[in-house]
């Protein structure tokens, strides 16, 4: 299907605010001049609509943390963008949704529907690999591509998409073994695991408990629990009297529920190693008693970032506190500019089709400018990013991914210690 007559403009870089855009489509017409080009491209090649974006990313939910970010490294991507000249003729435009949590079907669903008539070519999100579920057939029905640049469940890597899936966040395949080869070297064998029941959860509980079990240690207990509950009082008596000398924490936001309850029963982090993952890895502050996290340790999918890829960030959101799936963010927007302009099109299928090659195989670039003259010059190109090098998979996935390793300090917010490179095998 060929999507037109995008008769909606929606410009809003500066900004993580939803918008609500009336559309009209037809399935005659290829907006786009050109189609495919595996000899360099079309980066001379111009279009007659602008390349649409739309972002599914969670401004509520148990995700909320991960909204701003994530807002800020799509919005920084396309400002940058159109201040190189765009893409094909034209500004990049994006209209921002709340995808909520996987608790909250109905915001989903709802702001799939409005992406979706207004004829996006993309849709950047969700954060949620739960969420993602929800509304991946949807999105693929449509034949518009779904971009995650935080999803890491393993079960996307084998799901029927028809080709239209992308994530430029790793499986959590390689986050699970990582994790596992975290806590064995710091001396812990005897490893209780409690993860929220969802694909996410159930997945990185899984990878981990492997990693661990081939390298010596035991999974004294693997607790699964609903995030959505009052309170964990049951479930941590039961972690409790596992008798672990580590304990692997997989969930959300309701982490700053269940961290007090583990005080409470006296397996707090003071008295147990705490090992947190990407979905609770966050700048706690002073939400949790100065101390309670020193020492403890999370994984994170992504190489490290530095202070001056920050700095840009700070200036589309300065009120940022994490910077989580930012730059895996920010790439998904380049890579899917990029593909447009090899392309020639901002249909959704050219862009797909084109995805994975602008990501691997040619010459080196690092920034939009930058491969768009390689692209002029008819050169092969290879996007590395700010997340790590990306080099996608025919399965949409990224072939080898950087994971970062952290430490909570006496103020519980984060200083990284480790970036550990891993490919899937």
């Amino acid at each position: 299907m060929t999507r037109t007559s995008r008769l909606w403009r929606s410009l809003a870089v500066a900004g993580a605010a939803s918008l609500v855009l009336a559309a009209c489509g037809g399935d005659d017409d290829d907006s786009g001049s050109g189609g495919e080009s595996p000899d360099g491209g079309n980066a001379e090649a111009t279009s007659d609509e602008p390349l649409t974006l739309g972002t599914l990313l969670p401004e509520t939910g148990n995700l909320a943390f991960l909204g701003p970010p994530e807002f800020a490294g799509v919005d920084l991507a396309i400002q940058e963008i159109n201040e190189a000249g765009g893409v094909l003729g034209h500004d990049v435009e994006v209209t921002h949704t709340d995808s909520s949590d996987a608790s909250n079907s109905a915001v989903t669903q709802q702001s799939t529907e409005t992406l979706l008539s207004a004829g996006v070519a993309a849709i950047i999100g969700a954060a949620s690999s739960g969420v993602s579920f929800t509304v991946l057939d949807r999105i693929v029905q449509d034949e518009t591509i779904m971009f995650s640049p935080a999803n890491t469940s393993p079960d996307f890597t084998t799901y029927e998409d028809d080709g239209l899936y992308f994530r430029t966040a790793p499986s959590d395949v390689l986050q699970g073994q990582v994790l596992g080869d975290t806590i064995l070297n710091d001396g812990h064998a005897n490893v209780a695991i409690m993860n929220l029941d969802d694909a996410y959860g159930n997945g990185l509980a899984q990878y981990l408990t492997e990693t661990i079990e081939s390298g010596g240690g035991t999974v004294v207990d693997q607790i699964v629990y609903d995030p959505q509950a009052s309170n964990y009082t049951s479930e941590i008596t039961q972690l409790a009297a596992a008798a672990p000398d580590a304990i692997a924490l997989i969930g959300f936001e309701e982490t700053v529920t269940i961290i007090p309850e583990l005080v409470t029963q006296g397996v707090g982090p003071q008295q147990i190693p705490l090992y947190f993952v990407d979905g609770n890895l966050s700048n706690y502050g002073d939400q949790l008693p100065a101390g309670l996290l020193d020492g403890n340790k999370g994984t994170q999918p992504g190489a490290e970032i530095g202070d001056e890829f920050r700095q840009r960030m700070l200036e589309v959101d300065p009120d940022l506190q994490d910077y989580n799936y930012g730059p895996e963010s920010y790439d998904a927007t380049v890579l899917l500019a990029l593909a447009s302009v090899q392309a020639g099109s901002v249909e959704s299928r050219d862009i797909a089709d084109n995805l994975v090659e602008v990501s691997r195989g040619g010459t080196k670039c690092t920034a939009f400018q930058e491969c768009v003259d390689l692209l002029a010059d008819g050169e092969d190109i290879d996007y590395d990013g700010v997340s790590g090098p990306i080099e996608f998979t025919d399965a949409g996935d990224p072939e080898t991914a950087t994971i970062g390793v952290y430490q909570y300090g006496p103020d519980n917010t984060l200083t990284p210690l480790d970036f550990v490179e891993r490919t899937m095998s």
